[in-house]
Formats: C-alpha cells, sequence, structure tokens
C-alpha cells in the first residue's frame, strides 16, 4: 500500500524541527520528504514521514 507525496502530511520549512535537521543535514529544500523517529512509551519508536512545503 503505498502513498503519494500530496497524501503526506506537512510541514513548512520554517518549522524548529527542520531547522534543527538544517544544522545537522544542510539545506531541506521544498518537496523534499522527511523521516521523523519519536520515542514511545508504548511502541518504542513511532516513525512518522512528512512533506516540507514553504513556510
Amino acid at each position: 500500500m503505498g502513498m503519494t507525496c500530496d497524501q503526506l502530511p506537512k510541514i513548512r520549512n520554517n518549522d524548529a524541527g527542520i531547522r534543527v535537521l538544517e544544522s545537522i543535514h544542510g539545506p531541506i529544500t521544498e518537496g523534499r520528504v522527511v523521516k521523523i523517529v519519536r520515542k514511545s512509551e508504548t511502541a518504542q519508536e513511532f516513525v512518522a514521514y512528512r512533506l516540507v512545503t514553504k513556510g
């Protein structure tokens, strides 16, 4: 079961999380898909994908 980029949740390129990623990995451009991994008490890890949009 696949998704198109249009179906992904969005994150703006001026979001604080994107700014942190840019400080580590360099510029993150509009249209890029980023993988976000968060710690979870119930599932150990929660993985989400976001499409970077203009902020």
